[in-house]
């Protein structure tokens, strides 16, 4: 893809985020999956690691190298002609620019970065590591010339006993990132409760990404709690596999 539409795409996807309160991205895996949600009429997509990795038989978590998730990310980008997303997890470790420079090739305009470093035993960047990295991200794509929507992810919740608990450490965290640049914040893991999403969407002027079953979840609900931005996810490929068991078990020997 060339980088005149590369660069409309970017601008696309930050218009949309204006637009739409919330904007909600489909997240797919493939070609089929990124076609059926566009034919759909969705503006524009996200693809996710987990849906992608389970796609290619090999692991989330980075169990792919990044090299292999452009090679995959290439084709479901070309097989539409509106602005995609890819979550990235923790950079497979890469530097930022180089992180960005991939996307870019790739025909992404939007990526996710999570703190759990699952490539070097799991661990959690800290609050300044981790808007560090989102800051040579932001830096980057200014460099390239290309609006790339940076959703800055959290897995505090997700790991928490009690995710109230850290709710304080999650808001500083989220602060932070949105003051090294990034257009959105991704706090995973609280999608079912409602005092904790209020109060994240309460305490950033930047748009927050939730969680969302599409099946079990009412976008109405997030639209009230303040929610900007909706993903599913591995969501979506889940309730797909339910719903093809059910197809396929009368037929079943």
């Amino acid at each position: 893809m060339d980088l005149h539409t590369t660069v409309e795409r970017a601008q696309r996807l930050k218009k949309l985020h204006a637009e739409y309160k919330p904007l909600v991205l489909p997240t797919v895996w493939d070609a089929w999956s990124a076609r059926t949600a566009a034919d759909a009429g969705f503006p524009a997509l996200t693809i996710g690691s987990h849906p992608l990795a389970d796609s290619r038989g090999a692991e989330d978590h980075e169990g792919q190298t990044f090299e292999e998730v452009l090679a995959a990310v290439r084709p479901i980008v070309a097989a539409v002609d509106i602005p995609v997303s890819v979550d990235l997890e923790a950079g497979y470790g890469q530097e930022p620019a180089d992180l960005i420079a991939g996307l870019i090739e790739a025909g992404g305009v939007g990526l996710n970065l999570e703190d759990t470093v699952h490539s070097d035993g799991g661990r959690v960047r800290d609050t300044r590591e981790h808007a560090d990295y989102i800051a040579g991200l932001r830096a980057a794509a200014d460099k390239a010339g290309v609006p790339v929507w940076v959703n800055g992810r959290t897995d505090l919740f997700l790991h928490a006993e009690n995710p109230a608990a850290v709710l304080d450490e999650a808001i500083e965290r989220l602060r932070a990132m949105e003051q090294a640049g990034a257009d959105s914040v991704y706090p995973v893991s609280i999608q079912d409760d409602d005092d904790l999403l209020t109060a994240v969407t309460s305490a950033v002027s930047i748009p927050v990404n939730s969680t969302a079953h599409p099946v079990k979840h009412d976008l109405d609900r997030f639209r009230r709690l303040g929610v900007g931005r909706v993903t599913y996810g591995p969501l979506l490929q889940i309730a797909l596999t339910d719903s093809m068991k059910d197809m396929l078990k009368p037929w079943a020997p």
